[in-house]
């Protein structure tokens, strides 16, 4: 076991039982204090991860209670949150993609439409990587991309040119850095296509009570994550690593075999495809179906779970029972992910219930001019918080707090918030930042140095994006 995880498991507990006996500072309530307490002890635990994520979100169901700052059905409720099977449907419509190699049609088909140049190619692995990001884990999606970049690189060194060429060197830097930061940038896209979003709309929900439906949250971040990408790639092969090798002979010949391979598109892609299409179509158009037909009481959380029932009763072989989806193919679905967002949301109603937001937005109070710097401040907090703890675990500490600064500031909470949720999925810097950034560098044709020199630029270049969008963009998609 790590050091730092030794020491948070040890940590945890301490803190946890200092605050507990020690008296509670004036205008913290008793049950207040209490909540401090479980407060430290999780967080201790999520920065280090001295235990598994998902378990120390199960602290609150427990610990909530046993102090008597509420009963077990108001602690456990969050975890049955509609957010909760928002995510949960999108994860069956992922696994749904994956069984039937839809994914992979998909990535492909993108990346063949994009030519042959050496640039052109790794725009298509970008813009494929992101597309399929914005649906599914972006850990899933750079795993499938990345053995089809490592043979198209392969294919350039067979034709003579060697990895100590600088125009090698580049191209393969550029694919391997695209790949990992599109598969971060294309989940910002969309409500269910990141973990932070999921727990960013929870909280909003459960706590402030502001809806984000899916369809407002994709006109939004569907342009900005457009955005990034094409300011990524030109960042990567323009500026950064030029490989300026023209056209690449013999990367579509790659292209076209693995297509070739994929064979004719199966029963089970085409209504897989008709599911999660409906699904997104029901998702985006969704506030302009319940307008018309009001008897629906449509949410995007009950889309989710219908496309989720769905994928279980669609057959692809009625003879032998065969169904889009069958139960044993959940055993890859992450369920510890949906545990973290309902620890996180009910450690945020207990801070909520017992006052400490409040008190948290007072401390604020009156500091409006400053507003278009603070949400910078937090936003880079946010961003460089993210690149060596969990961006879950992050978020769902820190919005709650967000949130009640901008209520203290007299800032629309939206203001503030989404910029912080936007950068917590915008690590770029480190190799265990995120997963994407893990598996690519684990392809040897990159180094620390190189990853944090792309990647803190691109920082900065997100915190300048977000401010904007913050300050612009915001007010006028969400009415702020």
């Amino acid at each position: 076991m790590a050091m730092s995880k030794r020491l948070g498991l040890i940590l945890g507990p301490i803190l946890f039982v200092i605050l507990l006996f020690l008296p509670q500072p004036e205008g913290f309530t008793e049950s207040a204090w209490k909540v401090m307490a479980v407060a430290a002890l999780m967080l201790a635990w999520w920065v280090t991860e001295a235990v598994p994520l998902p378990v120390t979100a199960l602290v609150p169901m427990v610990l909530l209670p046993f102090l008597d700052v509420m009963p077990m059905q108001e602690a456990a409720a969050p975890y049955a949150s509609p957010i909760v099977f928002l995510f949960m449907g999108g994860f069956m419509i992922a696994l749904a993609m994956e069984r039937w190699d839809l994914h992979r049609r998909i990535a492909l088909n993108i990346v063949q439409f994009t030519g042959t140049n050496a640039n052109g190619i790794v725009l298509g692995f970008m813009l494929a990587t992101a597309a399929l990001s914005m649906w599914i884990s972006n850990t899933a999606t750079t795993v499938m991309m990345l053995p089809i970049a490592l043979s198209v690189i392969g294919l350039l060194r067979k034709s003579g040119i060697t990895i100590t060429d600088k125009r090698m060197r580049n191209f393969a830097l550029s694919m391997m850095l695209g790949i990992a930061y599109a598969a971060n940038i294309g989940g910002t896209a969309t409500i269910i296509g990141t973990p932070p979003n999921v727990v960013f709309a929870g909280i909003l929900s459960e706590e402030f009570g502001v809806e984000i439906t899916f369809a407002r949250w994709m006109i939004m971040g569907l342009p900005f994550s457009l955005l990034l990408l094409a300011i990524t790639y030109v960042f990567l092969v323009r500026i950064l690593h030029p490989n300026n090798l023209g056209e690449f002979e013999g990367a579509q010949a790659i292209i076209d075999q693995e297509v070739a391979d994929l064979g004719k598109i199966s029963v089970g892609e085409k209504r897989t495809l008709a599911v999660f299409a409906t699904t997104a179509l029901l998702w985006i158009f969704r506030t302009n179906l319940t307008k018309l037909l009001p008897f629906l009481s449509l949410s995007d959380a009950g889309i989710a779970m219908l496309a989720s029932i769905v994928l279980f009763l669609v057959p692809v072989n009625w003879k032998k029972g065969q169904f889009l989806l069958e139960w044993s193919d959940t055993e890859k679905l992450p369920w510890g992910i949906l545990l973290l967002f309902g620890g996180g949301l009910s450690l945020a109603g207990a801070l909520s219930q017992t006052g400490i937001i409040d008190m948290i937005g007072a401390g604020f109070s009156g500091v409006e001019r400053a507003g278009f710097f603070i949400i910078i401040g937090l936003t880079a907090v946010s961003l460089f918080l993210t690149e060596i703890m969990s961006n879950v675990a992050l978020v769902t500490i820190f919005l709650p707090v967000v949130g009640a600064i901008a209520l203290g500031a007299g800032i629309d909470i939206l203001q503030m918030t989404i910029p912080v949720t936007l950068a917590a999925s915008c690590a770029f810097m480190l190799p265990m930042s995120t997963p994407p950034n893990a598996i690519v560098f684990a392809s040897g044709y990159i180094s620390v140095p190189q990853m944090v020199r792309a990647g803190f630029i691109l920082n900065l270049i997100v915190i300048l994006m977000a401010a904007v969008l913050a300050k612009w963009i915001v007010p006028l998609i969400f009415g702020a």
